[in-house]
């Protein structure tokens, strides 16, 4: 048994040793996390050279494309259609407030201008723009806050050695040195950060590819705080998070669900903001023959059921290689804002509300108002069980329309009329005492 124990004790503070030591938030930081926790709704992005082969973000192991032949890639990728107007515009209809763009994939391949590789957009492309310069200055004007996302995994770099589980079919990586692969992350770390102005925050990814490196994450997440103490950090490493970090993530998963095959077990989950990333289809990157769409009813119910769970939803477009955003993503998020220019209210600025979430129903709460979503278009009467709360009024979010309620000791009971039964959303707001 004391061997038991010395073993936990010494692989916590192995793991302890990594995470960014006393680190206190400063006031910058605080108020970054509250925004975040209200924003509630952002644009994921997924591109890169990639996007040529129309296979999504992992063809390179997929198809085990040998080094030296992934990186002809970028002399084909010219992405004459991409226009960051159009992009943030696209955001802003939908109601979303924050975009996440992949900086840098798996793939090794810098979405941006690096000094620190030859490996990029600027230098190994016809395009031999800084879409990322683009697209920060336009969401800087329309008031949208930008994250980079950032890969911690690089298949291309021989300094990413000892290799880790994903990429070991790709022929053409080398040995190289860890040190070196890790100074050069805070080299470009530092370019983002210092760069492109105000940045949201950093999504990193990529942990799950070495569970027992040295990431040095205690220096790496020091660096990022140094140069923009507002900036949020998020990991996507399916853990409990780590002392340093923001904000907490869940992939394809509402919060403690756990059903995708990378999460052996429920994530422990913390007071940090929440953010759920999800895809409109099935695929991150783009995919040519991914016709997996998710109708409106389903990408909207998905918001609210975030919302539900006290989290964000950061929906994912992958663009097609000439810089577009395809037409049906354009569709579903043109849906997804004409929805919240109606409900949004339940939505942006509140927290989960008290009563418990589940499949059919989850709550929403600003002070004293509880929004009540009913999901079930065929859940004409309504029991919350054990609701103790004092009730001033009940009645329909759009119309206004008081609703009759029965509250005992079992708890409380409601009934919705016909008429203002909807097939997304039924949305009741109870004024509590």
């Amino acid at each position: 048994m004391k061997k038991i124990i010395l073993s936990v004790l010494v692989t916590l503070l192995y793991f302890n040793s990594f995470c960014q030591k006393d680190y206190i938030p400063d006031a910058s930081n605080l108020k970054a996390r509250q925004w975040f926790e209200d924003a509630k709704f952002g644009m994921f992005i997924h591109w890169g050279v990639y996007s040529i082969l129309g296979d999504g973000e992992w063809v390179m192991q997929h198809q085990n494309i040998t080094v030296e032949n992934y990186e002809k890639l970028p002399a084909f990728f010219n992405p004459l259609k991409f226009n960051a107007k159009e992009w943030v515009k696209i955001a802003k209809d939908a109601g979303m407030k924050y975009i996440t763009i992949t900086s840098r994939h798996h793939d090794g391949f810098s979405m941006f201008d690096s000094k620190a590789t030859e490996y990029s957009i600027v230098k190994s492309t016809p395009y031999k723009k800084d879409i990322l310069k683009e697209l920060a200055a336009e969401c800087k004007k329309e008031n949208i806050k930008l994250f980079f996302y950032y890969s911690l995994l690089d298949w291309n770099r021989d300094d990413y050695f000892p290799r880790g589980r994903t990429g070991n079919g790709i022929k053409g990586r080398k040995e190289g040195n860890w040190m070196n692969y890790i100074n050069f992350m805070k080299a470009q770390l530092t370019e983002l950060l210092t760069n492109y102005g105000e940045i949201g925050g950093i999504w990193f990814d990529g942990d799950w590819d070495k569970k027992t490196a040295n990431w040095h994450y205690d220096e790496i997440y020091k660096l990022i705080h140094d140069l923009q103490p507002q900036c949020l950090i998020g990991n996507n490493h399916h853990e409990a998070v780590k002392k340093g970090e923001d904000f907490q993530m869940f992939e394809k998963d509402l919060p403690g669900k756990a059903t995708q095959r990378f999460a052996s077990k429920a994530e422990d989950i913390g007071t940090l903001p929440k953010e759920v990333c999800e895809t409109i289809n099935g695929s991150w990157g783009f995919n040519l023959q991914d016709n997996r769409h998710k109708s409106k009813r389903e990408l909207i119910q998905y918001l609210i059921s975030a919302s539900g769970y006290g989290s964000n939803l950061l929906l994912n477009v992958g663009p097609m290689p000439n810089g577009e955003i395809q037409p049906k993503h354009i569709q579903s998020l043109r849906e997804i804002g004409n929805w919240l220019n109606t409900n949004g209210e339940t939505i942006y600025g509140t927290k989960a509300g008290s009563i418990s979430p589940s499949k059919d129903m989850v709550s929403t709460q600003k002070g004293k108002t509880l929004y009540l979503h009913s999901l079930n278009k065929n859940n004409q009467t309504i029991f919350i069980p054990d609701f103790k709360e004092n009730i001033s009024v009940v009645k329909l979010f759009r119309t206004k329309e008081k609703l009759k309620f029965k509250k005992d000791s079992y708890g409380l009971l409601l009934k919705i009329p016909d008429h203002a039964l909807d097939d997304i959303d039924t949305i009741i707001e109870i004024t509590l005492k």
